[in-house]
């Protein structure tokens, strides 16, 4: 926590009785919460980003793609458009924001990718669709009560998990820790692959605190693959220069520093919008490392708007490469989480 949070906490009380005056009125039935007319499931969190939600979205394409044809609802944060669209190939970072543009590269193929602020209104418009989709992925609506996915899918993190967080500006909790007890599963993100059963056990106590009663408390780690060119087919050299634009960079900053040589990083916010600015400065710090022939390793989500805004000639002047992560999940863990897929998504579509 910031030194100064302490400082915040009065706003942090007002913050509290906004959220919670609202969620009553959801709870009372005074404001009205629909049901998705598709089959839906919701992932989201309680703080403000860096859960993993978009390898965890990428996971569930992955399991759902074998049953049934999906589609992928997102609000698209920090795209430059409004109102509900459908990614093609002309879609751009900028038109869809760089999440849903990094999901339709890797899945366009085979899924429908959709954007739109309203998700009840969207939803509806994604149903009247000639090719409808069985099952639609909510990314980021576990705070949009308007919409009452099937599954909902809350993500917490093991190194800043949301039962020792504290609410906005004082913390990083967009709501009360409560929230939690609306979640059907809580996974607990980015865990440490020799996590031992006994400190689940622990984690797990502190979440039913919060959580309703039964809901299973799942872990799930992050896998890094091989990384790969962004622009011109350069040779990779295990001296990184390390570039992010994401809301908590500090595991993926530990993993690059234990698997090869970290000369620098450069960290910017989540979500950034990389400019000329920002390569010329990329540019500069290259060149000071010159010498010992690094490399630029990026993210997947930093690696779209990089692409789409470099200028003519930077992706074949400076190596750029791409780290791909996934998600994975004990086998048990995800017998867990197909088991409520088929319970409470792919029941509904029976039922139909």
């Amino acid at each position: 926590m910031r030194w100064y949070a302490f400082l915040l906490y009065p706003f942090s009380l007002i913050y509290d009785l906004i959220t919670r005056v609202r969620n009553w009125c959801f709870n009372l039935g005074l404001l009205k919460s629909s049901p998705s007319p598709i089959p839906s499931l919701v992932v989201g969190n309680l703080s403000v980003g860096g859960t993993g939600k978009t390898p965890m979205v990428e996971f569930l394409i992955q399991m759902l793609l074998k049953e049934a044809e999906v589609a992928v609802l997102s609000r698209g944060y920090g795209r430059q458009t409004k109102g509900f669209l459908q990614a093609t190939a002309t879609s751009s970072p900028a038109q869809i924001g760089d999440e849903p543009f990094q999901v339709y590269k890797k899945f366009g193929k085979n899924v429908s990718i959709y954007v739109g602020e309203d998700r009840v209104s969207a939803l509806e418009q994604i149903a009247l669709k000639t090719n409808c989709p069985e099952v639609v992925i909510l990314d980021d609506a576990f705070q949009h009560r308007y919409l009452n996915g099937d599954l909902k899918i809350l993500l917490t993190t093991y190194q800043d998990p949301f039962y020792s967080d504290f609410l906005l500006p004082m913390g990083r909790l967009r709501e009360s820790r409560g929230g939690a007890a609306r979640a059907d599963v809580i996974v607990v993100s980015k865990s440490p692959e020799d996590l031992e059963e006994e400190e689940k056990e622990i984690i797990r106590q502190k979440v039913s605190r919060y959580a309703s009663g039964g809901v299973p408390v799942l872990f799930s780690t992050i896998s890094y693959g091989q990384p790969f060119p962004l622009g011109r087919n350069h040779s990779f050299t295990e001296r990184l220069l390390l570039l992010t634009g994401l809301a908590n960079d500090t595991p993926l900053i530990a993993y690059v520093k234990k698997k090869f040589t970290l000369l620098e990083v450069m960290s910017y916010p989540d979500h950034h919008d990389y400019t000329m600015y920002d390569f010329e400065k990329i540019k500069d710090v290259f060149r000071q490392h010159e010498k010992e022939n690094p490399v630029v390793l990026t993210t997947e989500k930093d690696a779209v708007k990089v692409k789409s805004n470099a200028p003519t000639g930077f992706l074949e002047e400076i190596p750029i490469f791409v780290l791909p992560i996934a998600v994975k999940f004990a086998p048990e863990d995800e017998q867990t989480i197909a088991q409520l897929i088929q319970q409470k998504v792919f029941q509904k579509t029976i039922a139909k």
